[in-house]
């Protein structure tokens, strides 16, 4: 039984719950609320609720593939990268952006020193805000999907992982905010 064994690495229980192919089926409609979710955010210690945004600010929700504190996916590294790169402007902009990871807090923590991230990331390992939003898994991670967010918490955007575009770029993120 998976639960029992004692995986490290990136042959991990994470792993193996992700490992059959499951395309992205999410049905969220523009205009639409998205589902509240609460996670804990490992660059500062608290906790982020996103229905605690709504009338605030727009947010904007970046879903990646981690395996592992030393293991990417390799379409979303440089995605994490820009983004870390760019998130003063999406600051400036009065817009929050949220990295949500499957890595545990442990994993987590790694990724942040060692990409020097500035934005918030959330930690996810259960996979079940992955699951809620539907972005489909494969090969032992959840899939990338970024979800843009207006100031009521309603969605303006989605863009799910395809092989032929895997994540939006900044410059699509940032579009809906000009």
């Amino acid at each position: 039984m998976i639960n029992s064994m004692n995986l490290n690495g990136l042959l991990n229980e994470r792993f193996f719950r992700n490992f059959l192919p499951i395309p992205a089926t999410n049905t969220l409609v523009v205009g639409q609320f998205v589902p509240d979710f609460q996670l804990p955010d490992i660059n500062n210690g608290t906790t982020v609720k996103i229905s605690s945004y709504r009338g605030k600010q727009p947010i904007i929700l970046a879903f990646t593939r981690i395996f592992t504190e030393k293991h990417y996916c390799p379409f979303c590294f440089p995605h994490i990268k820009a983004l870390n790169e760019n998130y003063e402007e999406f600051q400036n902009r009065g817009i929050e952006l949220l990295l949500i990871t499957s890595t545990n807090q442990r994993e987590s923590k790694i990724v942040v020193k060692d990409l020097g991230l500035k934005m918030p990331l959330l930690s996810d390992p259960s996979c079940r805000v992955f699951q809620t939003y539907e972005v489909g898994q494969a090969l032992g991670a959840p899939l990338p999907a970024q979800f843009v967010l207006d100031k009521e918490g309603k969605l303006c955007y989605k863009h799910l992982f395809s092989f032929l575009d895997h994540n939006a770029s900044v410059e699509q993120l940032l579009n809906f905010y000009i």
